[in-house]
């Protein structure tokens, strides 16, 4: 930042100094007065021979380049400097008749005392060497600027790696501090990962086994689930150079730049070997060839093609791994994940309950919480967060616990700390009618009442109806395991506690009074029948996928896509959809309206505290009253260092004696 303050100073002084020159130098002139031919005749004619007469001629100059004449006139004490624009021989014509204007000519071309009454004809017009120097230097100084700020401007838009003419590559070396231990869960992996280090690390004892070293890992995956963290641990494992580069840096504004940034990272990479090149979000650039939009040239592919041959090509690589990290492992190019190539794709997908318990443990150690805090409860909680999410539930819960004051991190921060990376902070200052808050009570109670009498369905968790988001109230529904493998019977109790909801407004306003509140439910629940009816094989249209590809050509999807799928099956596919649903509907409106009482009493309870948990709702199903008000007392927790507790000790060894 000093520099560059110096810099801009300098410049500014230097134009400062330079314009000074220019003025004084260029623009500097004695003021002198415009006088015609015949006005100078006239004064030539009035004007004495002698510097003693009262007026006289001080100098007369001629400039035959600028047919311009220059005469300095003195009248007694005044003196003044005229310039005629014309040529001298005029003026002489209109003088030849006139003696006295010939002894002052006569006068003025005798003397010889230097400028005094000089006459002559000036040569041509000379000039300082400062000014000449300036003159020629200054388009050339002009020109070099406007050409370094296009310099500068184009540079910047090439990502600062010198512009078109620029060897600057694009990756970097960095030195990471992260470890194989500082990443929890993802343990495949982090095996398949490590064993490529020790590769590195111990080349010979592979060699002699006569194995050859993967080119490169692709990690797959959806966001937040620790790519990119992974190759930082692999920067801090690996004793080699680490090269890191986002795909988007070979995205250039020129064609065939994409190719060079290519080529100067591989080559660089080859200097160094063995060592490491790892590509963030690898799909900007390697998506599906041949897409077929438009015409002409395609950057993008050519930029593909480069980084297909310097991967695999007739050049070795020995020493050098890829290891590229995307999002979207469905629209990379066939050629990227081939043997050779890309060797191993890994998926990274989103932790199960026992690795979201290890990312938990991770993120909170260094930080004070309460003794009630479980962290396999909070896993429990979290189906299909990432660990960028369960990272974010900790921040969020410490930011809490500041804004609190509180000591240590409770549980019911922990609590609230889910439901707002979930779905937003609670909108406590909203002004809603009792009358929206007791229909928002009775749809999330249908919910609830869905969730425990039909088997198979989501369980609910948590029950608000303080609004979060775009949402008037929020419903934690839960399944009570994580599986992979679901039958019809449990899809068809999930869609029922979905239209819990819906049902328990209809039961209780009228079909007239429905309101706007199921919407999110019911698209979640048509997107299952969907899926049951197109994929699953789960209706009376058989075992016969339906689905058609949705892969857009702008993900690197073939333009052409033609639909399998005919009128009249679309037709099917959708009475389908609406016979499962309607099902599950009707399921929600059977079960609610047997159990009326439970439902009453969860809105009831609902409206009394706002927000209500699992145990409260377990609570009133099997007893059907509402659970007894107990005033908790809330104890400050203290946390206990090491220390304290060893001078604790000393104590009580020292009162035993």
């Amino acid at each position: 930042m000093k520099n560059k303050k110096t810099i801009i100073w300098l410049s500014i002084i230097v134009l400062v100094i330079i314009g000074l020159i220019l003025y004084f130098t260029l623009f500097s002139k004695t003021t002198a007065h415009d006088l015609s031919i015949s006005e100078l005749a006239s004064k030539i004619e009035s004007a004495g021979s002698d510097t003693k007469d009262p007026e006289y001629f001080k100098f007369i100059k001629f400039n035959p380049f600028k047919n311009e004449i220059s005469s300095g006139y003195i009248s007694g004490h005044e003196s003044k400097e005229y310039i005629t624009y014309g040529k001298l021989g005029e003026v002489l014509g209109l003088l030849k008749n006139n003696e006295n204007s010939n002894t002052i000519l006569n006068a003025l071309k005798s003397s010889t005392s230097g400028e005094e009454g000089q006459l002559w004809s000036v040569g041509a017009p000379e000039q300082s060497i400062v000014t000449s120097i300036l003159i020629s230097l200054i388009p050339t100084f002009l020109i070099v600027i406007v050409l370094w700020l296009l310099y500068r401007s184009q540079s910047k838009m090439m990502n600062g790696q010198g512009g078109v003419f620029g060897d600057k590559s694009p990756a970097q070396i960095i030195k990471s501090d992260k470890k194989f231990a500082d990443v929890a869960g993802n343990k495949e992996p982090i095996e398949e990962i490590s064993e490529i280090v020790d590769y590195l690390k111990n080349p010979k004892r592979y060699e002699e086994a006569g194995a050859r070293m993967p080119r490169g890992i692709l990690l797959g995956g959806p966001p937040g689930t620790g790519k990119t963290l992974l190759a930082k641990a692999t920067a801090g494992e690996a004793n080699v150079p680490f090269y890191f580069v986002s795909a988007s840096s070979f995205v250039e504004l020129f064609v065939g730049m994409g190719a060079k940034r290519v080529r100067q990272v591989i080559s660089e990479a080859r200097k160094n070997s063995p060592a490491i090149v790892f590509i963030d979000e690898l799909d900007a650039i390697g998506r599906t060839r041949g897409s077929g939009i438009g015409g002409g040239h395609d950057e993008r592919e050519q930029t593909l093609n480069q980084l297909l041959v310097e991967m695999d090509g007739i050049k070795e690589n020995s020493g050098l791994l890829f290891i590229a990290a995307t999002n979207r492992t469905d629209v990379l190019d066939p050629a990227l994940t081939r043997p050779g190539r890309f060797d191993r794709v890994i998926t990274v997908g989103l932790p199960d309950i026992k690795e979201r318990e290890e990312i938990l443990k991770l993120h909170a150690k260094g930080k004070r919480f309460s003794s009630d805090v479980i962290f396999s409860n909070i896993a429990k909680r979290t189906p299909g967060f990432s660990g960028a999410q369960l990272e974010n539930v900790i921040n969020e819960s410490v930011l809490l616990t500041v804004r609190e004051r509180s000591q240590v991190i409770t549980l019911e921060i922990i609590d609230e700390a889910i439901d707002r990376v979930m779905s937003g902070p609670a909108k406590k200052s909203r002004t809603i009618t009792k009358e929206e808050l007791t229909s928002v009570a009775y749809h999330e109670a249908g919910h609830a009442v869905v969730g425990i009498k039909v088997p198979g369905g989501n369980k609910v968790q948590k029950i608000t109806i303080i609004p979060r988001g775009q949402a008037g109230g929020y419903n934690l529904m839960m399944p009570e395991q994580e599986k992979y493998n679901y039958s019809k019977k449990e899809l068809l109790a999930t869609i029922a506690s979905f239209m819990g909801g819906r049902a328990a407004e209809e039961i209780i306003y009228g079909e007239d009074n429905i309101s706007t509140g199921a919407s999110d439910d019911i698209n979640k629940a048509t997107s299952i029948a969907r899926r049951m009816v197109t994929e699953f094989g789960m209706s009376d249209l058989g075992p016969i996928k339906y689905h058609e590809e949705s892969g857009s050509p702008f993900l690197g999807k073939t333009l052409a896509t033609s639909s399998s799928i005919s009128n009249q099956i679309s037709h099917e596919i959708d009475l389908e959809v609406r016979k499962i649903i309607l099902e599950a509907k009707n399921i929600a409106i059977k079960v609610i309206n047997e159990n009326r009482t439970l439902l009453e009493l969860i809105k009831t309870l609902l409206l009394e505290k706002e927000t209500i948990i699992s145990e409260e709702i377990d609570y009133i199903a099997q007893n059907l009253q509402l659970p007894p008000k107990q005033e908790i007392i809330k104890e400050k927790e203290q946390e206990i260092d090491l220390e304290s507790l060893i001078s604790m000790t000393e104590k009580q060894e020292e009162n035993k004696v």
